[in-house]
Parts: C-alpha cells; structure tokens; sequence
C-alpha cells in the first residue's frame, strides 16, 4: 500500500493573520505541515524563526514559496537569481521538500535566459526540488469589467477583451520551460481558461506539487475552497492518489473574507477534509 500523500496548508491561507496563524490552525485541524510563503511579514523571512515556530507547534514545513509574486520584488533583496538560490537553501534548512517558483517576468530579462539552467542547476546539488507553477495571462477585462459598456471603454484605452497576454517568459505556461518539476494551481487554471486534468497529464512524472484551490474563471485569482468552483479539484486529487505521486498537496485558499475566528477555521476544515476525502489511497 502506497503512504498517504501528505496535505499542506499554505501559510498565505490566514493571510491577513501572520506567519504563526498558520502553524497554529494547522496544528489545530490536524494538517500534516505548512507551506511557507515568503513576503513581506518580517518572520515569514527569517528562517530560524520558522524553524522554533515549527518545533513549538509541531508542524513541519513541507515547501517554501519563493518571494516571486510582484509585492515581494523586494523581499531578500532584487536580485531574483539570488532569490530563489535563497529559497533552496532556506527549503534544506528547514527540511522542506519542494521550493515553488513562479517563471520570471518578461522584464527580468537576465533572470529569464537563464532560469531554466540556474533551475537545473540548483536542483542538481541539492535534494530539493524546484517546482515551477503554472501562472496564468493578465486580462484587460479584469481592470475594466466585462460588459459591453466595459469592453467598448477598454478598446479605446488600447485594452483588448479575451485572453490577454503573458507577463512571463517564455510564457504563463511552465512546460514551455522543459523543467524537471512542476506545481499544479487549480486556481491559476481557472484564471488562464486552461484545462487542468489536460495540464497534469502533459506534466506527468514532474508532477511534484500541487496547490490545491479552486476559482471560476474569472479574470482574477481567485483561491477558492476546493469544491466551490469549475475546476476538476476532486478528479485531479484522485488522479494523484491512483499513481505514484510522492509530492505534497497544499491547500493555497483565500480566507480573508472571513468574518471571525470561527468561520475562517471552518473554511480551512472544509479544504483539509476535500482534500483526505479525495487523496485516498
């Protein structure tokens, strides 16, 4: 019998509560450790800190989010090569398995040519993994709106409806990269129109992470509760659990509508059971 794939809550999940909010409800609910996305919150940046944190709740840190997203430009410094040098190491540090990574933006352009080397590079002297994640295009009518009157208003401000168009390079897309190892958003596929059991299966063995949320196609990011959108959450969760996947799942959803205390757990109980129900081996 194949070991259960362990489920993850990303620390981004409590967000507007900080680093430690995250430990403490995974802890609580009984999740089997924590992703830690690195931002702007001073501790989510020092990684002894997150290593007491993690001994005192008993949780450990199964992935580090690498400081890519445009409001971390500046976390670790501006130097994206250095960045997610830093990520692996911080990811050895704290025994994580997998560092996820964004693909570069189109102006990092040093940063770019050399991504997929420097991925290479870094995964072969080292046993983490670094998992590249599918991103999605920027939409015109997510500034603008989607009605007609919208769309007339965004063709004269040079916008176009639709599709739109990639900050990334070589693209939104992670496998036009070639890497060894990928993350699977559930949320980002949404947002790109993409078809999610279409994506898994052309990233086959380099599957290696999956955050698992869900969204409805808007033109946003949307980071639901697995279940609660249009994407193939339960059919991927089973997918995984029928074949020898040896990554972690992540619960990566927005709570930060929540009301109190109580209604955010609750949100967070309704991922962890999605994901059990559906990951049995």
């Amino acid at each position: 019998m194949r070991p259960a794939i362990k489920v993850g809550l990303s620390t981004a999940s409590v967000y507007p509560l900080k680093t430690e909010a995250a430990f403490e409800y995974a802890a609580n609910l009984g999740y089997d450790g924590v992703e830690l996305m690195v931002w702007a919150e001073a501790v989510s940046q020092d990684i002894d800190a997150i290593a007491a944190m993690s001994k005192r709740y008993g949780v450990p840190v199964l992935s580090v989010h690498a400081p890519c997203l445009l409001i971390t430009q500046r976390v670790w410094g501006a130097n994206p090569i250095t960045k997610l040098a830093r990520s692996v190491r911080a990811a050895e540090q704290l025994g994580a398995q997998t560092v996820v990574v964004h693909p570069p933006f189109r102006w990092q352009r040093r940063y770019a040519e050399g991504f997929s080397d420097q991925v290479a590079e870094l995964e072969s002297g080292s046993d983490v993994l670094v998992a590249v994640e599918n991103m999605f295009p920027f939409r015109a009518d997510r500034f603008f709106g989607a009605g007609p009157t919208s769309i007339e208003r965004m063709r004269k401000r040079g916008g176009t409806p639709g599709p739109g168009i990639s900050a990334f390079a070589p693209s939104y897309d992670p496998l036009d990269g070639g890497h060894a190892h990928y993350t699977l958003d559930l949320s980002h596929t949404a947002t790109a129109g993409t078809d999610a059991l279409d994506m898994a299966a052309r990233m086959g063995e380099g599957l290696a992470h999956l955050h698992l949320c869900d969204g409805s196609g808007a033109s946003y990011d949307e980071h639901l509760v697995p279940g609660r959108g249009t994407q193939p959450t339960a059919e991927v969760c089973e997918m995984l659990a029928a074949s020898d996947f040896a990554g972690h799942v992540i619960l990566e959803v927005t709570t930060s509508g929540a009301r109190s205390g109580a209604e955010r757990e609750a949100l967070l109980t309704e991922s962890l059971q999605f994901a059990r129900t559906h990951l049995l081996r």
